[in-house]
């Protein structure tokens, strides 16, 4: 039964094939040893994983990801923390994955993010949240790109 459970939703997610975004574990999602869950999390959710990396993400790999924050307070403390231990990079697709994957993480400030999101049960800090993932179809574009050659 799990398996036909299975089986009729990859073909209605693969039906979705432009729902994809991107998303990364932030390296106290590794040393935590969290990662597992919360890929059970976005898998139970419904949300295929169609690539994952483990990545040390470079200093200019960090500074394209989060120029749009260039000149901002956090911002050399967001690069440090990005680069400081290895992330998984990931792929999602679902239906309307870049919504209901924000959804799911909960807001960027755990301590405003709803009990039963990633962020709310998980993480302690706005840097050290456990998880980034893109905010619109237009970035995940953008972001996928930096870090796979196909992007999404």
């Amino acid at each position: 039964m799990d398996c036909l459970l299975r089986e009729e939703r990859e073909r209605t997610l693969s039906s979705h094939s432009n729902n994809k975004t991107f998303a990364f574990l932030k390296p106290e999602a590794l040393q935590s040893r969290v990662a597992g869950e919360v890929l059970s999390r976005l898998e139970r959710k419904g949300f295929l994983v169609k690539q994952l990396r483990l990545h040390n993400i470079t200093r200019k790999e960090a500074e394209t990801l989060y120029a749009v924050h260039k000149g901002k307070p956090f911002f050399q403390e967001l690069v440090d923390h990005v680069t400081s231990g290895p992330v998984l990079l990931m792929i999602l697709e679902g239906a309307n994955a870049v919504d209901v994957l924000r959804k799911v993480i909960g807001a960027t400030n755990p301590q405003a993010a709803e009990p039963g999101t990633i962020r709310g049960d998980l993480s302690l800090s706005i840097t050290a949240n456990i998880i980034h993932a893109s905010d619109s179809l237009e970035n995940a574009r953008k972001e996928s790109s930096i870090f796979f050659h196909d992007g999404i």
